[in-house]
């Protein structure tokens, strides 16, 4: 035994340094000492000292520079080079556009918590409150949803003065130009109100707040179109669209085939420089009713006008609508939801370039300026939509599933409707956490490129759950459209939040990892960026620098992945409290596994990666999870750790963890190198899966969450339209909740005493006169009965209507046509 003792030292010693990612020379200085105590404690001293020659053998070689650059680092970089794969003038753009926040720990394999912690408690500002308070209120009074996606198609003209006098589509021109200036958190909020009671409004004043325009124009445009859009766009004067999309490339933005030709033309009477453009495109919000049109677009000078260059490349410009050769206003029907959308097109219209968004400076720098503008909208608008219309899922179908009865039972009750609930309130708390924490990133100044998709992506197919879930509960109420329904236009406009802004298949496929593996690891970017460095011994000081921690960070990842599936991570320092310490082990073992899965991924497959989509698009959710699981975190942590709200915090992080695991574990089966895979299956899952789906019980508690009045669900309400006036059908069924709640009592009472009596009337108003009668309820409780079947009434009708409010415009035109030539 003796013997063995000097190498169980040395590993044992090893293992803790790669645990706790201490520097080469401070193992090695370690295990020398530990190797002498071995010895002096009755070590074998051959034994101990064969262990000192190979610790000496490894490691001298790797301490001193003088032989490690020229025999090992050297021959390594000429490898490098020659696998690095070539990154294109698009990949590089986007690698360089985004900032790393968050993500970025979650991809070291060793998150500091503290980073999380330490950033600030998402604020309003007191204007952003009053005007959430005052016009959006009154802006949500305005909406009557029926009218706007079936009656008219289009929201009345008195709402759209209403946001163009109260700066709707202004929220993010700064106050100095006459707009709102409000913070990305702030357009959040709006956003998010808004959707909860009509996804047509929402997308109207989101979509000039979002990638735009103004957006644009902010960072990019000179000062001369600063001073005269940005007012203009603020108070509504003008009205915005954006024109990337068209028939020949929708997510492959950088093939747009619309394109630009420089050359001489006439601008307001003058003989200028300028752009004869050509394009067509499809799909763009506003474009029907925008007087001002954003366009991207492919640049040419193959006269050399403007200089030598012919491909400038990806330009952007503005278009008054006006602009001799636009073709725009003709609409398409998005999904019966009936936001502006449609096509515009153009053959040899001329702008001088002064029109180009930052003048002649930017031409060919579209490409950059929409990465770095994407990332900002698709941080807030559509995830902010998709909370908006979760949160608001969760407070109505949890009242309408206490309120609507079946077989003498609220319907909630039963355990198939409890287990859609509990995905309701579950992804509704999840959806609102991660929105919110991707607008405070941006709020915080990050352009956050990784994040911004992940949450896209997520937020989007979580509200597309909830809707799935909200019909299935509403059964008949929420297939039967009208003014009553509250879900329809929800479930209609679910895949159109899928698609639009990068379709979510690519955006999962492809960005979520294909950036993240890159951008948010802490050695892959800088060992590229080392290995293209011009000076001969910078490069391989720096290449060197890069490769060692690397490696170092590699082992230490296989370590620790290995460490956390053997003890399934109940062990180890955490933060948070009693009750959320084991959540935060949990995320520091599926990073640590992920960050290993992803090192060998690129160490085995390298350029070939980004063609492994379904590889990559496990492990990007994997990423996500981690990031969505941390959002969580975080939001209970900023509401002072409220314990009702532990119910919704645990079904959201087991639902992550459990969606964690079986993306690890679909990535690992299906790993392109088969021995590689079972070699990583056997340190990420050394006792195999444990994460479970939340369990019956959980579930049973978040539905009656919902069900009930309580801290936690008005907490998950914050922020949505649920006051009960007319044109909101679900704030009237959510306000009767308590209500309910209250007349249930008097009602099992009389229901009991009538199905043990022997009276002969049918019609309730007659069983409550004989209820009266007998003495089994009070006169005061017969009101309160009355009061629940009103409001019962109101919560379970359908709307019908003669069949001829249902017949289109163009059909009734025929019609009358025919009779008046009869």
């Amino acid at each position: 035994m003796s013997i063995a003792i000097p190498f169980i030292v040395l590993l044992v010693v090893g293992v803790i340094a790669a645990y706790h990612r201490l520097r080469l020379a401070v193992w090695v200085a370690i295990s020398a000492t530990a190797l002498v105590a071995a010895w002096l404690l009755g070590a074998s001293p051959v034994a101990s000292i064969v262990a000192g020659v190979l610790l000496a053998l490894a490691s001298l070689p790797l301490l001193i520079p003088a032989i490690r650059l020229p025999l090992i680092t050297a021959p390594l970089l000429k490898f490098y080079t020659k696998i690095l794969p070539p990154l294109s003038e698009t990949e590089r753009v986007a690698l360089e556009a985004g900032t790393v926040g968050w993500e970025g720990e979650l991809f070291s394999g060793k998150p500091d918590w503290k980073v999380l912690h330490e950033q600030p408690k998402p604020t309003l500002r007191e204007d952003e409150q009053a005007f959430l308070d005052g016009p959006v209120e009154e802006l949500c009074r305005m909406v009557d949803d029926w009218d706007i996606t079936h009656v008219r198609a289009d929201l009345p003209p008195e709402m759209w003065d209403f946001i163009k006098k109260n700066k709707f589509f202004g929220m993010i021109v700064p106050k100095e130009y006459g707009g709102l200036g409000f913070t990305a958190l702030g357009n959040h909020k709006v956003i998010q109100k808004l959707a909860s009671v009509s996804s047509v409004v929402s997308s109207t004043v989101g979509v000039p707040n979002s990638l735009g325009p103004a957006e644009l124009l902010m960072h990019y445009g000179t000062q001369e179109q600063k001073d005269h859009y940005l007012p203009r766009l603020a108070d509504g004067r003008e009205v915005p669209c954006f024109g990337l999309t068209g028939p020949w490339a929708g997510s492959d933005a950088t093939s747009i085939p619309d394109f630009g030709i420089v050359c001489m033309g006439d601008w307001n009477g003058a003989r200028v420089v300028g752009v004869k453009l050509t394009f067509d495109k499809r799909y763009i919000t506003l474009a029907p009713v925008a007087s001002l049109i954003g366009l991207a677009f492919r640049m040419y000078d193959p006269d050399g006008i403007i200089g030598d260059k012919k491909d400038i490349g990806i330009t952007l410009a503005l278009l008054p609508r006006d602009t001799p050769g636009v073709e725009v206003g003709r609409r398409a029907m998005p999904l019966n939801c009936t936001f502006q959308n449609g096509p515009i097109r153009g053959m040899d219209v001329f702008i001088p370039l002064s029109q180009l968004i930052g003048g002649e400076a930017y031409a060919g720098k579209g490409w950059q300026m929409l990465v770095e503008c994407l990332s900002i909208g698709r941080s807030i608008t559509l995830p902010s939509s998709a909370s908006g219309g979760a949160k608001m899922g969760a407070r109505v179908v949890g009242a309408y599933a206490r309120i609507r009865k079946q077989f003498g039972l609220s319907i909630g009750r039963f355990e198939g409707v409890e287990e859609a609930l509990a995905r309701i309130g579950g992804h509704a708390y999840t959806i609102s956490a991660l929105a919110e924490a991707s607008a405070a990133a941006v709020a915080r100044g990050e352009l956050p490129a990784v994040p911004s998709t992940i949450s896209k992506y997520h937020c989007t197919e979580m509200g597309r759950e909830v809707a799935r879930d909200t019909m299935d509960i509403l059964g008949g109420k929420g297939i039967i459209l009208g003014p009553r329904n509250f879900a329809g236009r929800n479930w209609q406009a679910a895949p159109i939040m899928i698609t639009v802004e990068g379709a979510n298949i690519m955006t999962r496929s492809l960005m979520i990892f294909g950036q993240g593996a890159i951008l948010c690891h802490p050695w892959v970017l800088k060992e590229m960026k080392s290995a293209m460095l011009p000076d001969e011994r910078e490069r391989l000081r720096e290449f060197d620098r890069n490769l060692f921690g690397h490696i170092g960070f590699a082992i230490s990842n296989a370590v620790r992945s290995f460490w956390f599936g053997l003890t399934a991570a109940t062990v180890g320092r955490a933060p948070g409290d009693t009750y959320t310490r084991r959540y935060y082990r949990k995320l520091n073992r599926y990073s640590a596994a992920l960050a290993l899965c992803a090192d060998t991924s690129m160490l085995l497959l390298g350029g070939k990666l980004k063609f492994k989509e379904s590889l990559s698009g496990r492990l990007g959710d994997v990423l996500s999870n981690l990031y969505i699981a941390s959002s969580l975190l975080k939001r209970y942590e900023d509401e002072g750790r409220p314990a009702t709200d532990q119910p919704l915090l645990a079904w959201s992080i087991h639902n992550a963890v459990y969606k964690i695991e079986n993306s690890l574990s679909s990535a690992l089966r299906n790993f392109p190198v088969r021995p590689v895979g079972w070699l990583l299956w056997s340190l990420v899952f050394p006792l195999g899966r444990r994460a479970q789906y939340p369990s019956d019980r959980l579930c049973h508690k978040v539905a009656s969450l919902l069900m009930s009045p309580n801290e936690a669900r008005d907490r998950l309400g914050v922020g949505v339209f649920t006051t009960p006036c007319e044109n909101n059908p679900g704030g009237r069924i959510d306000s009767y909740l308590s209500q309910v709640v209250l007349a249930e009592p008097v009602e099992r009472k009389f229901l009991k005493a009538l199905k043990n009596s022997d009276i002969e009337a049918l019609d309730f108003r007659s069983q409550l006169d004989e209820g009266v009668a007998e003495g089994w309820i009070t006169a005061e409780e017969r009101k309160q009965l009355e009061a629940l079947r009103e409001v019962t009434i109101d919560a379970i009708s359908v709307d019908d209507f003669d069949p001829e409010e249902l017949r289109s415009a163009g059909y009734r035109r025929e019609a009358d046509s025919g009779r008046a030539a009869a």
